[in-house]
């Protein structure tokens, strides 16, 4: 997937040259409103860039966003922003999830939709749908839909159940469920920005009968229904969705990642990032807010 940036040739005021780097910055993945076959939350925005200039001196303000948890109104995940100079780059949290019948809500990646149902009192409520990734829109896009739940009817008493879809990552969209086996979420995009090939943004699986596995990028399984436990939270610092399920999961943070030349690199930071060398460059990883100096 690519990504966009800000990019100035030329020479800085004097006469210097411009500094060079890469980016990439993603946002926290979303989490879920708890309940019997509930989506995934959708993975944080993602966006990356490669050849980006800067005047030397400018100071960029960093910021990483939280996963959503389960506890209104934090569900969806908290944006992530690089901004400084003439760039301004903002990605979006992960729209949360939600269980039966219930449709995922918006987001960088869209949460999974609840599964249909069939109540007691004869009443059929479709499955809800997936939310909508790339929200606010970005060219190119920075994430994708959630998966609709599973569109049988399950009964009450049934030995199988619903499932809820995945959600949406960065690199993909999220399953819809295919009847009581839960949608697998969409997987994130793969960057070697740091030197070693990893994927990002990955949506967290729906819960079924069969849970659902989470997208490559640190999303999380699913639950099964049986006893509705086992989902796992989005990994940190990837910002990947949250597994679907009747009890409380988070998303995974996000993360901002710099790749500079070292014979630019400044060493003025805030924030306490992460500086590593990779060859002729310098990789400065933020996991909480700060500010570089470029």
């Amino acid at each position: 997937m690519a990504g966009f940036g800000y990019t100035v040739l030329g020479f800085g005021s004097g006469g210097e040259a411009k500094v060079e780097f890469d980016y990439l910055v993603v946002a926290g993945g979303g989490g879920l409103q708890t309940g019997p076959a509930c989506g995934g939350g959708g993975a944080g925005g993602l966006l990356t860039a490669t050849g980006n200039k800067i005047s030397p001196g400018t100071q960029l303000t960093v910021t990483v966003g939280a996963g959503g948890t389960s506890s209104s109104p934090n569900r969806s995940g908290s944006d992530s922003s690089l901004i400084g100079g003439d760039l301004s780059i903002t990605t979006n949290g992960g729209g949360f999830a939600r269980p039966l019948t219930s449709d995922g809500e918006a987001g960088g990646s869209g949460g999974g939709g609840g599964g249909a149902y069939r109540f007691n009192s004869g009443i059929n409520s479709p499955a809800g749908q997936g939310g909508a990734g790339n929200t606010p829109a970005t060219t190119p896009s920075q994430g994708n839909d959630g998966g609709d739940g599973s569109p049988s009817f399950f009964s009450q008493g049934q030995p199988t159940g619903p499932a809820g879809g995945g959600g949406g990552g960065a690199g993909a969209v999220g399953q819809t469920a295919p009847d009581s086996v839960g949608g697998q979420g969409g997987d994130g995009v793969q960057s070697a920005i740091d030197g070693t090939a990893t994927y990002y943004a990955g949506g967290g699986g729906g819960a079924g009968n069969t849970r659902g596995q989470g997208g490559q990028g640190g999303g999380g399984q699913g639950a099964p229904n049986t006893g509705g436990t086992g989902a796992a939270q989005g990994s940190g610092n990837t910002g990947g969705g949250a597994g679907g399920g009747s009890t409380p999961q988070s998303g995974g943070s996000g993360i901002v990642i710099l790749r500079i030349p070292a014979a630019q690199y400044t060493g003025t930071t805030t924030g306490s990032p992460t500086v590593t060398d990779d060859g002729d460059f310098k990789v400065v990883k933020f996991t909480g807010s700060g500010t570089i100096e470029m």
